[in-house]
């Protein structure tokens, strides 16, 4: 009769493992094996030698949790049992962040289920970065920058990969803002309650507009967003008059100063 020693998943070195992986299960005697007993399912080997069985993971097999491992021959003989653990697979359910600078990329936590043996999270197309979570219900990691982005917003999923699978995309999703960038300010002078129409690019998601003054005092004004292009700012008060800036603030960054005289 055939004797088990070890079960070992390929992808993990260990006996722990996913619906889809290589098993091997070394041993003695095992040349007439016919099938694998996964708990409650049978499995047909993909390789079969005296000292070796090879078989996949059933996509049947339980969520998680222990399973009883053993082989029968041809003639019904069953060997002993060896357990495998089935990993879960990892789930994600949000961000603590939903929008990023593309230009830095920044600090993230990514809160799911199932993440204690994660290896990666992914960001959409922008790239991958290694983490090693220690609880298992959040992972903090840094989130790459976004070079080449073109739009002004760009949405990625986000995911996470573990001995149990890569989570579904499209559940966690986070938005790379470009920086703005202010091209010019009409007029370039003005006073307090005067409207500014400034004009640049990424636009999107304005939340501060901030005027300098030339005594470094900062302010920010009320607006109101024309297009991705094109906003109109009031001149706040209480700012000392001569030469100051205006700067425009998205999840993306500040934008260039541009010379604002306050009169």
């Amino acid at each position: 009769m055939a004797t088990i020693t070890s079960v070992v998943d390929t992808t993990t070195t260990t006996n722990q493992g996913k619906p889809g992986d290589t098993v091997q299960i070394n041993g003695t005697a095992m040349s007439t094996t016919t099938r694998v007993n996964f708990g409650a399912a049978t499995v047909t080997p993909t390789g079969v030698t005296a000292t070796q069985v090879t078989f996949v993971v059933p996509s049947t097999a339980p969520c998680s949790g222990q399973v009883a491992v053993s082989v029968s021959s041809n003639t019904g003989a069953t060997s002993n049992a060896l357990p495998f653990f089935v990993i879960a697979a990892p789930t994600t359910t949000a961000l603590n962040v939903s929008c990023l600078p593309a230009a830095t990329g920044g600090a993230a936590t990514l809160f799911g289920t199932n993440f204690l043996t994660g290896t990666q999270v992914g960001v959409g197309s922008v790239g991958n970065v290694a983490v090693t979570p220690t609880q298992t219900n959040q992972v903090t990691f840094t989130a790459p920058a976004n070079p080449g982005q073109v739009a002004d917003v760009s949405t990625q999923a986000v995911t996470i990969t573990t001995a149990g699978g890569t989570s579904a995309s499209g559940t966690t999703l986070v938005d790379y803002y470009l920086t703005p960038a202010i091209t010019t300010v009409a007029p370039a002078t003005g006073t307090a309650g005067d409207n500014v129409t400034i004009t640049g690019t990424s636009f999107v998601g304005v939340d501060t507009v901030t005027f300098t003054d030339s005594a470094a005092a900062t302010a920010t004004a009320v607006f109101t967003p024309i297009s991705g292009t094109q906003l109109v700012a009031t001149v706040p008060g209480g700012l000392a008059t001569g030469a100051g800036t205006i700067t425009v603030h998205t999840c993306g960054g500040t934008s260039n100063a541009v010379a604002f005289t306050i009169t």
